[in-house]
C-alpha cells in the first residue's frame, strides 16, 4: 500500500480519464465545451455506428471502465459490442456484447464483485486493470437495428512515460450457444496458445422447459493447462460448487463469486467465478470448459427417457447406497435416487484473461442474431 503514496508515483505516474467531455484524455483539456458548463455529458449511439471511448498513445494501464446507457433490454445489452485494442493490434483483444462484458449478462441488476459491479442495476462498472505499453483503443459498437438515445462513459487511466515489459494484455471472450449437445462439455474458452492468467468467468443459463423443474447445475468446470491433452488438470465438482455455494443454487454476490440472478420462474440464472485470491497461471497455453449436466428424480428420468427427451445418463446416488457410474456401461437405470444426466441448455460465457500477447486467436465474435 506504501507505493500508492510514494513520491516516486507522484513524480512519474499521471491521472487522465477519457470521457465525452475530455474524449483525447488531454491534461488541461477537460470541459471545454458550452464555456466550461456541463456541455457533452453523454452522445447519441445511432444504429450501427462506433463511438470511440478511448484513443490514447503512450503507455499505462486502464484502471476503470464506467458506462451508462438509456435503453438497457435484453436485445441492446447483447447488440452493443465493446472492443477493446492494445498496442496498435488490428484485432480486439476484447470483444464482447456490452452486458456480458461487465458479468451483467442479458439481465442487468444489482450486484458487486472485486473487479464489476452496477451498484443500482443502471450502470455497468469494470475495475480489472489492463496495461498496455505503446497504445489503447476502447470502442462501443450499435450492432442493433435500433438507435440509443443516450451514453455517458469513463475510462479512467494512469499514464506513465515508461512501460513495463513484463506486463500481460487483458483478454475478454464471448461464447453462446443455445442448444447444447447431451455428452458434449460447453467450452467456456477455447484452446489458446501462450504464458498467461486465467481471471475468471460469468455465466448465463436459460435452462431448457423440456427437463421441467429439474436441477440443471451438475455439470463440472474443467482446466486444461499447458501440455493437458484428455484429462485437465484441474477439475470442480458441479457448477455451484465451482461458484462456492451448494445444493443448488440461490441469488447471491461476493467477492469472487455469485449469482446475482436466480430466476426459478423464467429458468434463468446469471453467475460468476473470479480467479483473485486462488489465480490460475499458464505457461504455455489453457482451455477452459463446462459439463452440461442436470439431475432429478430417477423415476422422473426413466419417464423422460421414454418420451425421447434428449439426456444420456452418467450416474445415481441411490439413496446411500453403492454410488453407480452409468456414463458409457450396460448398467440399468435404477428404480430410485438421485440421477445425474447430460442435457441440452441455452448457455453463454463471458472469459477475462491475461496473454503475453496482444493479438487475438480467438474466433470472431458471433453474429447479433446468434447473441440474442
Amino acid at each position: 500500500m506504501k507505493d500508492l503514496y510514494s513520491m516516486k508515483n507522484a513524480q512519474n505516474i499521471h491521472t487522465r480519464w477519457a470521457s465525452f467531455e475530455n474524449p483525447s484524455a488531454g491534461k488541461g483539456s477537460a470541459g471545454s465545451e458550452n464555456n466550461t458548463a456541463k456541455g457533452r455529458a453523454f452522445e447519441r449511439l445511432p444504429a450501427g455506428i462506433t463511438v470511440n471511448l478511448l484513443n490514447y498513445d503512450g503507455a499505462g494501464t486502464v484502471t476503470r471502465i464506467w458506462i451508462t446507457v438509456s435503453d438497457r433490454s435484453p436485445n441492446m445489452l447483447r447488440s452493443l459490442v465493446l472492443r477493446c485494442y492494445w498496442d496498435d493490434a488490428e484485432k480486439p483483444a476484447v470483444e464482447a456484447p456490452l452486458g456480458d462484458f461487465f458479468s451483467c449478462g442479458s439481465r442487468l441488476c444489482k450486484f458487486e464483485s472485486e473487479l464489476f459491479s452496477s451498484p443500482e442495476g443502471r450502470s455497468f462498472n469494470s475495475y480489472a486493470p489492463m496495461p498496455f505499453k505503446k497504445s489503447a483503443k476502447i470502442t462501443v459498437t450499435n450492432e442493433s437495428e435500433t438507435d440509443l438515445s443516450h451514453i455517458f462513459y469513463d475510462v479512467n487511466m494512469l499514464v506513465s512515460d515508461e512501460s513495463d515489459p513484463d506486463a500481460l494484455y487483458f483478454h475478454c471472450y464471448w461464447n453462446r450457444v443455445k442448444s447444447t449437445i447431451p455428452g458434449k462439455d460447453y467450452v467456456i474458452l477455447p484452446e489458446i496458445n501462450g504464458t498467461g492468467r486465467l481471471l475468471g468467468a460469468s455465466f448465463e443459463v436459460n435452462a431448457n422447459p423440456i427437463y421441467g423443474h429439474h436441477w440443471w447445475g451438475e455439470g463440472e468446470v474443467k482446466v486444461y493447462i499447458d501440455d493437458d491433452a484428455d484429462l485437465p488438470t484441474l477439475c470442480g465438482t458441479g457448477t455451484e460448487d465451482y461458484i462456492g455455494t451448494g445444493w443448488g443454487q440461490g441469488a447471491f454476490y461476493n467477492r469472487y463469486q455469485g449469482c446475482p440472478v436466480s430466476d426459478g420462474e423464467k429458468r434463468q440464472w446469471i453467475f460468476y467465478r473470479l480467479h483473485i485470491a486462488d489465480p490460475i497461471y499458464f505457461k504455455s497455453g489453457v482451455k477452459y470448459t463446462i459439463q452440461i449436466i442436470g439431475g432429478g428424480n430417477a423415476g422422473e428420468v426413466k419417464e423422460m427417457l421414454e418420451k425421447n427427451i434428449p439426456l444420456i445418463p452418467v450416474s445415481c446416488d441411490e439413496n446411500g447406497a453403492e454410488f453407480m457410474r452409468l456414463y458409457k456401461t450396460v448398467k440399468p437405470l435404477p428404480e430410485n435416487g438421485w440421477v445425474n444426466y447430460y442435457r441440452s441448455d441455452d448457455f453463454a460465457s463471458t472469459v477475462w484473461f491475461y496473454l503475453n500477447s496482444n493479438e487475438n486467436q480467438l474466433p470472431k465474435l458471433q453474429s447479433v442474431g446468434e447473441r440474442i
